[in-house]
C-alpha cells in the first residue's frame, strides 16, 4: 500500500441546511443525539457528536442552499439502534424514506431525504 494512503478516504462531511436550529431537531430526532451549536469560520454551525471529539470521522450542519432534491452526495449516518425505529423518525421529524431496507456484507442501510432534500443513508 502506497505511503501516501489515508487512514479514512473521508476525513470530514458538511451538510447544508436551510434553517440551522430545524436542521438540529430533524437530525437529532433521528439519531437519538444532540448537535453542538458553535462558531466555525464565518458563520454558526452544528457538530455531529463522535465517540472521541477531535478524533475520527465527524461533521456538520451549516447555513447554506442545498441542492436541488435527491441530488448530489450522499452522506450515511450510523443509527443507535433498529432501522426501522430510525425510518418512523425521519418521517415524524418531516423528512421521507426513499428506498426499502438494503443489506450488504457490512450492516443494513436505508435512503431517505432530509426537509431540505438532502440525500442521506442510514446504516446500522
Amino acid at each position: 500500500m502506497p505511503s501516501n494512503t489515508p487512514e479514512h478516504a473521508a476525513v470530514w462531511f458538511e451538510i447544508p441546511v436551510t434553517d440551522l436550529k430545524a436542521g438540529m431537531n430533524f437530525y437529532g430526532a433521528i439519531l437519538e443525539t444532540e448537535l453542538v451549536e458553535t462558531e466555525m469560520g464565518p458563520n454558526a454551525v452544528a457538530i455531529f457528536p463522535n465517540r472521541e471529539p477531535g478524533t475520527g470521522v465527524a461533521g456538520h450542519l451549516y447555513p447554506g442552499k442545498p441542492g436541488e432534491p435527491g441530488k448530489g452526495n450522499t452522506i450515511h449516518l450510523a443509527v443507535p439502534e433498529r432501522l426501522e425505529s430510525a425510518m418512523d423518525r425521519v418521517v415524524q421529524a418531516g423528512g421521507t424514506v426513499v428506498s426499502d431496507i438494503i443489506p450488504i456484507p457490512a450492516g443494513r442501510f436505508v435512503y431517505c431525504l432530509d426537509p431540505d432534500g438532502n440525500s442521506i443513508g442510514l446504516f446500522n
